[in-house]
């Protein structure tokens, strides 16, 4: 009997690793990933839980272990809580959205750095997941900072094997001919989130819209994409530029977005916009 209570809670744990949610999955690696750079240090932190081929800006994309293994420690103090976690159908990629601070001089440093964060995550042979790309943008402190998160049920099987690059061409010709808000209003998913540079992310398609009417940004993509799928949900990165109504730039940086089947139709589930600071 002895013997026989020892090894039950062990054959519970496993049962109870085994069916968990990879969204539930994700979250516990977010945290863990947390407490590495608390214990550890951003430095280190990253270098562990970023895959081996992932990537942030600096400002364009750089292998992320690499950079981070490249440049001292920082006493810098980073904290954050994911809030939306979306995985595809057969668990293979995911991306988180979430809020963050960031103390420069450390967990003390009364100076504090608002923003949020999106994650394109991967499953590694092992089971665990790594970050593929990193980024995020920065603005003023928030009214609320929720720390519950949520993760959507909807699932597409992808039974018709439909491209998410080849069903978005409609949008980046939709940006060229008639204008970026038009291509928006068409393309999102009802409950997209938004981010920009400088400002609070934008949660669902209603209030994405209204931004953008507001703004009528004059928008110029690079003309080559190139979409990492999995089953219903991919994500793709590159260059972008805001243009004045004479054609002169006035921002320029990176975008992210995260495209999901949503019954049957590929639709921008998160658009994010990583502006270059400006020297």
């Amino acid at each position: 009997m002895r013997l026989l209570f020892i090894v039950l809670p062990l054959f519970l744990f496993a049962s109870a690793a085994l069916s968990q949610s990879p969204a539930r999955k994700i979250f516990e690696t977010e945290k863990a990933f947390g407490r590495a750079v608390a214990e550890k240090g951003i430095k280190a932190g990253f270098i562990e839980y970023m895959a081996p081929s992932g990537i942030i800006f600096r400002p364009g994309p750089v292998n992320a272990r690499e950079s981070f293994a490249s440049r001292p420690d920082s006493p810098a103090a980073l904290l954050w809580n994911p809030v939306w976690i979306e995985v595809s159908s057969n668990g293979l990629i995911a991306y988180s959205i979430g809020n963050s601070i960031l103390k420069p001089k450390g967990k003390d440093d009364p100076n504090e750095i608002y923003g949020h964060y999106i994650s394109i995550w991967s499953r590694q042979p092992n089971g665990e997941y790594r970050a593929l790309l990193d980024t995020g943008i920065n603005h003023e402190k928030p009214a609320a900072m929720p720390t519950e998160w949520k993760s959507p049920n909807a699932k597409d099987a992808n039974e018709k094997r439909l491209s998410a690059a080849d069903s978005s061409t409609g949008f980046w010709e939709t940006v060229e001919k008639v204008g970026s808000v038009k291509a928006y209003k068409t393309y999102l998913a009802d409950d997209a989130i938004l981010m920009r540079s400088g400002k609070q992310p934008l949660f669902g398609k209603k209030a994405a819209v209204a931004f953008l009417e507001d703004l009528q940004p004059r928008l110029k993509f690079s003309k080559r994409k190139a979409f990492i799928e999995s089953a219903d949900l991919a994500y793709v990165y590159d260059t972008y530029a805001l243009v004045d109504k004479a054609g002169k730039e006035i921002e320029n940086g990176h975008f992210v977005q995260v495209w999901k089947l949503r019954k049957g139709k590929w639709l921008i589930a998160a658009d994010a916009w990583i502006a270059t600071p400006k020297s």
